[in-house]
């Protein structure tokens, strides 16, 4: 049935299909989660067809900067004009990117294409929950939260397959067009199955406070994805514009009549821990989903495939865990359950910091499906617990907070671990070889390369990058303590 009838005053009016809906936002959900791995698949073919290697990290970083920046503002528009809009607006604006980034005829042009791609993601994976978290009631949103993890289990699996097939016989042009059946599909079951009852009367958008937040985002994204290759006083001057846009936000939501970012939903403290501890679960994320296949082929001397099984491992357990999280947040309520999952982000952490050559990659494997059903439990408690927090009129924006949280984490956790990466490596070559430098470390990614090293250069760079990678998962381990830590303070309650 509709959604919330009683609360817009409407009785008559079209039944909502909530089966057909879900399989509509799954479509939406899966078409972004896939974009990531399809695309990463694809990078050495369009980089081989196009030029421009050192532009190579902007294709992910302008997808990843303008997603993170609109995130927000989608939530809350959804919250004043409804979903279906919205969500509409955001996939119509992805397709026109995705196929303008089928047509990109150099490596510039593909990065202002991703710019506006990553526009219209902003709007996919919030929305598409928030969706969710109207059309069922509190109990059954804790099972179906299942099914939408299980979308990014199934993209994390087919991605690479699908994106290798696509350029081996077909083109890389058609990993971004495998995108608009997918969208066309979802955007029909959304207009077919999906009636929506919100009340119809003048919002007063906060133009300024969504700007300052724009600009807030983007130089802060900014900063920590390309900070690194600048001098000091151009990072100075990007934290102290960040800065100012953020104070000046902060004095504008508390005077706007519609704020984009209601502080008030973060007094709730089920929500400000659920917040909190998803940035702490996105660097979690980001250290072990970058570094993991570098440990795997650099040190354990295993193939790619093998080193991409040892990560898929992760989205298997995502969501199994996600299924499991759904069904006992009935039984046992939102702490409990994120408490196993603060548990097994711990332990997961822990195989890592253990881990050694020796190891094999069944180990690494089991550490990593160990993080994602940590993951798994962690994140579906929190998104039911905030959905069932606060009332419609606030559930977009509570829900792109928490995903937004989450991306920051990812983002600050790409920039400080791999700079504690390097550091740490560059440290270890000074002590043993001052010959040899971070580049070097490449030479054990590749076989022809690796098989060349004499054999204590070779020992010398595998015990440099065990010694780095060690170092990036003991502050991996720190971030799963503070989430552990976090999780104790939710409130104690049940469905």
């Amino acid at each position: 049935m509709s959604i919330d009838t009683d609360a817009f005053g409407t009785s008559k009016r079209k039944q909502t299909k909530k089966p057909l809906v879900l399989i509509s936002v799954m479509l939406a959900m899966f078409m972004g989660a896939i974009e990531a791995t399809i695309v990463s698949t694809a990078m050495p073919a369009i980089v081989a067809d196009l030029g421009g290697f050192t532009l190579y990290s902007w294709v992910f970083s302008a997808y990843l900067l303008m997603n993170s920046v609109t995130v927000l503002i989608y939530g809350k528009l959804s919250d004043l004009f409804g979903r279906k809009p919205i969500l509409t607006i955001g996939i119509i604006i992805f397709l026109i990117g995705s196929i303008l980034c089928g047509f990109a005829w150099s490596m510039k042009s593909l990065i202002i294409f991703r710019l506006i791609q990553g526009f219209g993601a902003g709007a996919v994976t919030p929305i598409a929950t928030t969706i969710v978290g109207d059309i069922y009631t509190t109990e059954e949103r804790a099972k179906i939260q299942g099914y939408l993890s299980s979308v990014w289990g199934i993209s994390a699996v087919t991605g690479p397959a699908v994106g290798g097939l696509l350029v081996q016989y077909v083109s890389w042009h058609y990993v971004f067009w495998i995108n608009i059946p997918l969208g066309i599909l979802s955007l029909a079951g959304l207009w077919l199955f999906l009636h929506e009852g919100v009340s119809k009367k003048k919002h007063e958008i906060d133009y300024l406070g969504a700007a300052l937040l724009t600009l807030t985002i983007s130089t802060l994204m900014f900063l920590l994805v390309e900070g690194g290759s600048w001098g000091s006083f151009m990072r100075i001057s990007l934290v102290a514009v960040s800065a100012v846009a953020l104070i000046a936000f902060v004095f504008q939501e508390k005077r706007a009549a519609e704020p984009v970012m209601p502080f008030s939903i973060w007094k709730e403290r089920s929500i400000f821990i659920a917040n909190i501890s998803s940035l702490t679960s996105g660097i979690i994320l980001i250290g072990i989903s970058s570094f993991l296949p570098t440990f795997v082929q650099g040190v354990m001397e295993q193939t790619p495939i093998i080193a991409g099984f040892t990560l898929t491992t992760m989205s298997i357990g995502w969501p199994i865990a996600s299924t499991l999280s759904g069904r006992m947040l009935v039984s046992i309520g939102y702490r409990n359950t994120s408490i196993i999952g603060g548990v097994l982000l711990v332990i997961g952490s822990m195989t890592f910091v253990t881990m050694s050559a020796s190891s094999g990659p069944i180990w690494a494997a089991f550490g990593s499906f160990l993080v994602g059903a940590g993951m798994g439990f962690t994140s579906t408690a929190f998104i039911v617990s905030i959905q069932s927090t606060v009332e419609w009129q606030q559930r977009g924006i509570a829900t792109a907070a928490n995903m937004f949280m989450r991306n920051l984490g990812n983002t600050i956790g790409a920039a400080l671990l791999g700079g504690i990466l390097n550091n740490r490596m560059l440290h270890f070559f000074k002590e043993h070889n001052m010959s040899l430098t971070v580049d070097d470390a490449n030479k054990l990614l590749k076989v022809e390369e690796r098989n060349q090293l004499t054999g204590s250069i070779k020992s010398i760079l595998q015990d440099g990058l065990t010694f780095s990678l060690h170092s990036v998962y003991y502050v991996v381990l720190t971030f799963a303590v503070i989430s552990f830590l976090l999780i104790l303070f939710i409130p104690k309650r049940k469905l």
